[in-house]
């Protein structure tokens, strides 16, 4: 028996080629005697043989940006650091090296961390340079041109569905809506999008469906494929056995969230099986071993062929629904500062050494003592194993329950049988994750493995992953470490005089009803030429239960004394409205709810200090005098219990007392979806 141990060689910038080990690996000659005073390790034995024919084909592992806003923040990332974000992500042997991207179709609505716009916010509009996913899949595409594209709704603009909030009553009009988007990206950036999908984790339609395939067809875009439907394993599966036409258009069955379980129909489909939506979890230790452990279940149970993570990146405020639930973490474009969390080199476990396309052998995958494996070939005889023993409550993922399950530190001897049988040697990547110290080590490389006579062992403890591969292209790569931490800054202003923004929206507004684009007021001739616009006019095809106002928050949700103001343009005659608030404490899937400070101005001459977004907690209302379609500024002020108000730099009122909430972020916003304009905010 032969073992390596040593101590680690440090390794400096750029490319750690080769770490020895201090992991025991041994090889050849089986088990051997136990080690005095220890128990002995259950032992076990796997066969990984192609001769009787390989399992499912591998589809590749993705991570979703939207569903919604989750990249929000990453745009106005300075450089170096907003390249250095993407290569860990998306640049092929450095990191993540990500082999499918997701990206939400933007639907003017709230979709859980903020609103996308849309391509069509109205009937007669059609502009293919909102938001962020453009840019963000044309980076993508830079550093990996394999990678896969897929296109997914959660929202619609209003006039779709003729102002009921389903997609569905007229299938025709959602289908041109989608397909032009497709349109779009291949037109306007030469994007190919590969797989589109339906309406995420919300209601199906077989005759849109149909419809969809026949648009796609119709606009020469047969290679696009469909997933349906996003949202659970039934009643797609059932609907598609017993309707041979929707089974004939549909080509991938994703599910969400599946617990690493498919269902009897889906699998009899023969469709391929994607866990189209998963993970969602904070991105500490305990989300990199949720990530391990569903990456290897999910086609060890549940026959899924592509994992694909919510969220790509956490580019949000983190007190946002689902803070930090993304591979990494880059929500301080004003600082740099991000973090390359352990999320990113489990990934790396697998992408790294595998591409779609390339096989699973038929293996069972479960190990003896817990846990589990899979194994993948190229069929030119590359072999790809990758190994996960995370513990119960060290792998929890957000949903669903994890039923409980015990792990223990194990030897497995792995036999190679059929085209595999004469590899000599394998390279070998371990990660183990450390719940006692907080010392995990992440994607080391090990020295390689010798095989003899197609045989090797390897003495596994709990926690740790391991991925064994002919393949020597695998490369653990860093920057130099970015800028620290620091707080939104405190004095902040924008006055939004930019000509030819890179961008639709102002950077760090981050909207939760509405969109507040960037617009060149042409018709103005002095000081508001370019101003921040609000341009939904009418409510969405909603996923959640959105304002009935619209919202934009900015800044740091610990402030808790603050003064903003903001010049400010009621477009709306007779009952439009606009507002700025301090200490706002909600948003995303909770912007109903969302309380503070508002003060009000609308078209009629009155004002009104609430607070809630609402307009139900009414503190102080009177005249103001102000009209529509003529610029005003105001200005907030919010001191420990007390906030007062002016208009024009006068005081429109004073001493109002407020209880809660003791802090949160500035906003400005109106009163329903109506145009307005915003100019020279600032918050101090």
């Amino acid at each position: 028996q032969r073992s390596w141990t040593g101590t680690g060689i440090g390794i400096g910038m750029g490319c750690a080629a080769l770490l020895w080990g201090t992991v025991l690996l041994a090889c050849s000659c089986g088990p051997g005697p136990p080690r005095v005073g220890a128990a002995p390790l259950l032992a076990a034995t796997y066969v990984l043989d192609d001769a009787n024919g390989l399992g499912r084909e591998f589809d590749g592992i993705g991570a979703v940006s939207g569903g919604g806003a989750t990249s929000r923040l990453l745009v106005n990332y300075q450089e170096p650091y907003r390249s250095q974000i993407l290569d860990y992500l998306f640049k092929p042997n450095f990191g993540a090296s990500l082999q499918i991207l997701k990206v939400e179709i933007g639907g003017d609505a709230q979709s859980t961390d903020g609103t996308e716009p849309s391509h069509m916010h109205y009937e007669n509009d059609e502009n293919y340079f909102r938001g962020y996913e453009w840019w963000l899949m044309k980076e993508a595409k830079k550093r990996n041109p394999k990678i896969k594209l897929i296109g997914l709704p959660w929202a619609f603009p209003g006039w779709v569905g003729k102002g009921e909030n389903w997609p569905y009553d007229y299938p025709d009009i959602t289908a041109y809506y989608i397909v032009s988007w497709i349109l779009g990206a291949k037109q306007y950036h030469d994007l190919d999008i590969d797989y589109i999908g339906i309406w995420n984790e919300r209601a199906f339609s077989s005759k849109y469906i149909k419809l969809l395939r026949y648009t796609l067809d119709k606009h020469g875009l047969e290679q696009v494929r469909i997933i349906a439907s996003d949202r659970l394993w039934e009643p797609i599966s059932f609907v598609m056995m017993v309707d041979s036409e929707l089974h004939g258009v549909v080509d991938v069955i994703g599910a969400h969230y599946p617990g690493t379980k498919t269902v009897p129909n889906a699998v009899l489909t023969g469709k391929k099986l994607w866990s189209s939506e998963d993970y969602s979890t904070f991105n500490n230790d305990v989300g990199a071993g949720c990530w391990a452990r569903i990456l290897n279940q999910n086609y060890v149970n549940g026959n899924m062929t592509s994992t694909i993570a919510w969220n790509l990146v956490a580019s949000y405020y983190e007190e946002l629904p689902f803070g930090r639930c993304g591979l990494m973490t880059a929500q301080e474009p004003w600082s740099g500062h991000y973090k390359v969390e352990s999320p990113i080199w489990i990934t790396a476990h697998t992408t790294q050494f595998t591409q779609p396309g390339w096989s699973y052998l038929q293996v069972d995958g479960h190990l003896g003592g817990g846990g589990s494996f899979v194994a993948l070939t190229d069929g030119l005889g590359n072999l790809t194993i990758i190994i996960e023993t995370m513990s119960h409550n060290h792998s929890k993922c957000i949903r669903p329950p994890l039923p409980n399950f015990s792990v223990i530190p194990q030897r497995a001897t792995f036999y190679l049988g059929g085209s595999f049988y004469m590899v000599e040697t394998l390279q070998v990547w371990h990660s183990r994750l450390d719940f006692e110290s907080g010392n995990s080590s992440l994607f080391q490389q090990l020295h390689p493995v010798n095989v003899w006579q197609g045989r090797f062992s390897l003495d596994l403890n709990v926690d740790e992953v391991y991925t064994l591969t002919t393949l020597k292209t695998g490369w653990k790569c860093r920057y130099p470490e970015p800028p620290p931490p620091q707080p939104f800054p405190s004095n902040y202003k924008d006055d939004f005089n930019i000509r030819n923004p890179p961008f639709s929206e102002a950077p760090n507004f981050a909207d939760q009803t509405g969109v507040f684009e960037y617009f060149v007021n042409a018709s103005d001739p002095g000081d508001h030429v370019f101003t921040l616009r609000q341009v939904v006019v009418q409510r969405p095809i909603t996923w959640v239960s959105d304002a009935d106002q619209t919202i934009s928050v900015i800044g740091n949700f610990k402030w808790v004394n603050m003064t903003v103001t903001c010049d400010i343009y009621i477009e709306k005659p007779r009952d439009g409205g606009v507002f700025i608030a301090g200490r706002v404490d909600n948003g995303g899937i909770y912007v109903r709810r969302t309380k503070g400070v508002f003060f009000w101005v609308f078209a009629d001459g009155t004002y009104r200090v609430t607070a809630d977004l609402a307009g139900e907690k009414i503190l102080m209302k009177g005249l103001a005098g102000i009209r529509d379609n003529a610029w005003h500024t105001l200005t907030l002020n919010i001191q420990g219990n007390s906030a007062s108000g002016l208009l024009n730099g006068y005081p429109l009122w004073e001493n109002v007392t407020i209880s809660n909430p003791g802090n949160g972020w500035a906003a400005l916003g109106t009163r329903s979806f109506e145009l307005a304009q915003f100019d020279n905010f600032h918050v101090e």
